[in-house]
């Protein structure tokens, strides 16, 4: 067992890995500590910028999920975009979980958003269904405010797949853009460009929202589809 292994172990709550185990069907079971995500954002806090760290991180795969998340966590730190986006691109292709892939920031891509462009592109277009998860989820942090395009809605419409944790994706994404940007994402829902369980479930979604107007949910409630 490795150092940090055991560091994680340490942290251990046999509690939470119950719960944690029920919210990652996608994870083997076996491989889930149990380590709540304050206790690993603390402990990536602690190890950033160590020649630990960069061991770590240089290691892949991992052998338990908390590794993965704490590996995200460390990297999240990085300021230098290419750096980031390396580590980002050498990361996306371990991922199994929606909550390896929801907990990710790199800090420095808050800065520089659009650079990210085309690579979420390339991400949407990929065959591993959380790197797809991830590319959706770029567009919904940083280009569903000041820096917003239609094309991106229309990018996100596009994106096919059986995958239910990239469907999930593409719904909280219609709902958070009808939230922030209702004009322009509303014709995609009357014009049925994305399938239907999707496109009912963003509408699900976005009347559940406190962000959505009630002039708006009522619309959006006889967009609803039977087929």
């Amino acid at each position: 067992m490795t150092e940090i292994q055991k560091k994680l172990f340490e942290l251990q709550d046999k509690g939470y890995q119950a719960g944690s185990v029920k919210l990652n069907p996608t994870v083997d079971p076996n491989t889930i500590i149990g380590v709540r995500i304050p206790a690993l954002r603390k402990l990536a806090k602690e190890l950033k910028d160590t020649r630990e760290a960069t061991e770590f991180i240089g290691t892949l795969p991992h052998e338990f999920f908390e590794e993965y998340q704490l590996h995200s966590f460390i990297i999240g730190y990085l300021r230098d975009f290419d750096k980031g986006l390396r580590e980002i691109e050498r990361l996306l292709p371990y991922l199994n979980s929606w909550a390896l892939t929801d907990s990710m920031r790199i800090k420095a891509f808050d800065r520089e958003p659009e650079r990210l462009l085309p690579h979420i592109d390339r991400w949407l277009r990929s065959a591993l269904p959380y790197t797809v998860r991830y590319g959706i989820l770029c567009l919904m942090n940083y280009f569903l405010d000041d820096r917003f395009k239609i094309s991106y809605v229309e990018q996100v419409a596009a994106v096919h797949s059986e995958e239910y944790y990239v469907r999930m994706m593409q719904a909280w994404y219609f709902a958070t853009a009808l939230a922030k940007q209702y004009e322009a994402t509303v014709p995609c829902i009357e014009e049925k460009k994305l399938e239907i369980w999707t496109h009912n479930k963003a509408i699900q979604k976005a009347i559940e929202s406190y962000r959505v107007t009630d002039e708006h949910k009522a619309y959006l409630r006889t967009l609803k589809r039977k087929s």
